[in-house]
């Protein structure tokens, strides 16, 4: 594999002619995505900016142009009517300043009447490599002109460079908005710092640190932190980092939440107990990023990053990797965060498969099963003899679903674990499962637990064995994303 320089990897980009032969040469690849967001070239990482905005759904992401890297890292901008069909619109934010020299690092959107606020964390280096992290804005007018304002602020003198991924929040009671960081103590302890102001665009001080009672030390990072209100409940999501968790093998970067109470007064945000709920039981699944909702105040929509910090992927030996999630609708139900598969997808519905008549499985399809009861074993992507493949089995006694990818041909990041396991207490008895040319999203019981995975299988690997009692359903899938060259 490759190794990246330093100038390699923070190269700018002054054409977009430089990779268009890498983007035409990445789209021969077997495992390019066909209805998820994925990377023009090189890597794609956090989602970005979220939001509905002038009757369109903006989603943005981190993208580093000249391989499967971590380096300079630029916003990319995608559009959907529909959170289903996307077109790409290409760069928007650029690093291009003092402030950003190094990256245009994660953030998110504010809508208003007359234009789209976007914020970010400029990550600055100095010429000995010593960084600053900035919290940056731009204002969006009109989809195609961004134009960059003052810094709002920089880095707290009191905590470690690692201060970013700005969400920024209004509180219509108080007529105040805030913006939350991820951050780090001195110490090394992973935590929230919050800043307020009167006006979206300027005069923003540092309010404090953000108090989560029993989780003061928690990872040693916190990424990409936000509060929503879903369905009555404030909800605290982020992204702890370097600690291990039961159930999740050697991963030690997680995405998950907290149900509880925040108030804006005392900076604190008050669990309803001492649990830190997974977001996703999948392999890969990372940088959640939450869109309110215009028509209904009860749900948020998500998207994360199907991917990993830290960890490798079959593609970067064709120097892209990265997708995003199928967009997600969040409510709270039985006090847990459930997820449930937009209902605008069923149009990207075609044929049906005769499974009388075949047992081979489209690369790109959905497959809706019901169970009638008792232990059940599915397997995707298994060879001709029935070995192999992605498999999901069912423990009715344990109560337990096992999703277990250690079967298919290309195994990558053995290190973390091959098997996710998560309890059942009310047994199975539905999936809705949407397999892409190298991804995997497993919803469970209407929205229980989701299982969001890449995978990149290779010829021979097609045939769906089942065991058990319970009805399968296949539809193949259309394309829903183009994969054009827009830089």
């Amino acid at each position: 594999m490759k190794t990246w320089t330093k100038e390699e990897r923070y190269r700018v980009l002054r054409d977009p002619e430089e990779i268009r032969p890498l983007h035409e040469r990445i789209c021969r690849s077997d495992w390019r995505q066909t209805y998820h967001i994925q990377s023009v070239t090189g890597l794609l990482n956090d989602p970005n900016g979220f939001v509905y905005h002038d009757g369109l759904w903006h989603l943005f992401y981190q993208w580093c142009p000249w391989g499967a890297v971590h380096g300079l890292k630029y916003w990319y901008h995608t559009i959907s009517n529909d959170l289903v069909t996307w077109k790409n619109l290409g760069v928007c934010i650029k690093p291009d300043t003092l402030y950003d020299n190094k990256g245009a690092y994660s953030g998110s959107a504010l809508p208003t009447d007359d234009s789209l606020y976007l914020y970010y964390t400029g990550n600055h280096r100095d010429e000995n490599w010593v960084r600053k992290s900035y919290t940056l804005l731009v204002d969006l007018k009109d989809r195609e002109t961004p134009t960059k304002l003052p810094p709002l602020y920089g880095p707290h003198p009191d905590y470690t460079e690692h201060q970013r991924d700005p969400k920024i929040i209004y509180n219509k009671e108080k007529g105040k908005y805030y913006i939350i960081l991820g951050a780090q103590t001195k110490e090394k302890h992973g935590c929230v710092l919050i800043y307020a102001s009167d006006s979206p665009t300027q005069d923003w001080h540092f309010a404090g640190e953000l108090k989560v009672p029993g989780f003061e030390a928690f990872g040693d990072m916190w990424e990409c932190p936000s509060i929503e209100k879903i369905s009555g409940y404030d909800v605290l999501l982020f992204c702890p980092q370097h600690l291990t968790l039961p159930g999740r093998g050697g991963t030690v970067h997680h995405n998950g939440y907290l149900l509880g109470q925040m108030d804006w007064d005392s900076l604190t945000f008050t669990p309803d107990n001492t649990q830190f709920h997974v977001l996703d039981f999948g392999f890969d699944s990372y940088a959640a990023e939450c869109a309110a909702n215009p028509e209904d105040q009860n749900k948020a929509t998500l998207v994360a990053w199907m991917g990993l910090p830290d960890a490798a992927y079959p593609t970067d030996e064709e120097d892209w990797s990265g997708c995003l999630t199928l967009p997600r609708e969040l409510r709270v139900r039985d006090r847990r965060l459930i997820q449930q598969p937009l209902e605008d997808l069923r149009a990207l519905r075609g044929r049906s498969v005769d499974l009388e008549a075949t047992d081979l499985l489209p690369r790109v399809c959905e497959l809706e099963l019901i169970s009638r009861g008792g232990d059940l074993s599915i397997h995707l992507l298994a060879k001709s003899d029935g070995s192999g493949g992605l498999s999901i089995r069912y423990d009715d006694a344990a109560r337990e679903i096992t999703v277990d990818r250690s079967g298919l041909t290309h195994r990558f990041n053995v290190d973390q674990g091959e098997q996710r396991t998560r309890p059942l207490p009310k047994g199975l008895f539905h999936l809705r499962i949407f397999l892409d040319r190298s991804s995997v999203e497993i919803f469970v019981n209407d929205g229980d637990a989701v299982f969001s995975s890449r995978i990149f299988p290779v010829a021979g690997e097609e045939r769906l064995r089942l065991e058990g009692d319970a009805s399968v359903r296949v539809w193949h899938l259309k394309p829903a994303v183009e994969d054009d060259f827009v830089v």
